[in-house]
């Protein structure tokens, strides 16, 4: 608890992991994803997460976003984070998108501004007539382009991505990418793309996951390098 406090007075490191072990259990047994991660993320940088497919990238995301928990390990928090942008899995399927937007505004948001809230994300998130449909009607396209909205309708520190920019048409993806270098300068990002060309864009720093390790590095540029490096080699 003393460490805690220790940290919270700790003005230039925006996220502390610490000793992070995840896994889960699969029809083949269990499976480790994560094994005793440790990084310290500096307050203002934007940090894009890097590695294969099934490294845990996206799982190391929801455990700093905090809807997921570590098997072992502690996460601190020195900032405002947001719930994953991409990852849709938070709305209740019988209620329609404004419906949806308008009980998590309630609950997160200023109550004077939950009309705000909720024409933002009507207008941002494109989808038309089926904002007044049930979200179990709706393409994982249009859930993720609502979470998307609803996300960049609050005010948070830090912004989490994992694939939100791959989301939907290209008039959609520009518009989402404007949306975060929006962001940039009041807000840091931290997120998970397949696109290079948005990490550098977007990112300063990098963090590499391979083979349930993290490796930090305050360049991007480093980051892609080493992870090409080690498919090169593989």
């Amino acid at each position: 608890m003393a460490e805690y406090f220790l940290f919270k007075k700790v003005k230039n490191i925006m996220i502390l992991i610490k000793n992070i072990y995840k896994s889960y259990r699969t029809i083949n047994g269990k499976k480790n994803v994560l094994s005793n991660v440790s990084v310290t993320i500096p307050s203002g940088r934007s940090v894009g997460l890097i590695g294969r497919n099934g490294e845990g990238k996206s799982t190391l995301l929801r455990l700093i976003g905090g809807i997921d928990y570590p098997d072992k390990g502690e996460i601190h928090r020195n900032c405002k984070v947001s719930w994953p942008i991409g990852l849709a899995g938070g709305f209740q399927g019988s209620m329609t998108g404004r419906q949806n937007v308008k009980f998590i505004a309630r609950i997160h948001g200023d109550g004077e501004k939950v009309k705000d809230i909720i024409k933002y994300v009507e207008e941002f998130s494109e989808i038309g007539e089926a904002f007044d449909e049930p979200v179990k009607t709706y393409s994982s396209g249009m859930k993720a382009r609502l979470a998307f909205g609803l996300s960049l309708s609050f005010d948070f520190d830090v912004y989490l991505s994992d694939e939100a920019t791959a989301v939907g048409d290209e008039v959609f993806k520009r518009k989402a990418i404007k949306a975060f270098k929006d962001k940039v300068g009041s807000a840091s990002l931290i997120m998970v793309s397949h696109s290079e060309g948005i990490l550098k864009e977007l990112c300063e720093s990098g963090l590499l996951i391979s083979k349930g390790q993290a490796i930090w590095f305050d360049k991007i540029e480093d980051a892609l390098d080493l992870y090409h490096e080690n498919n090169l080699v593989s």
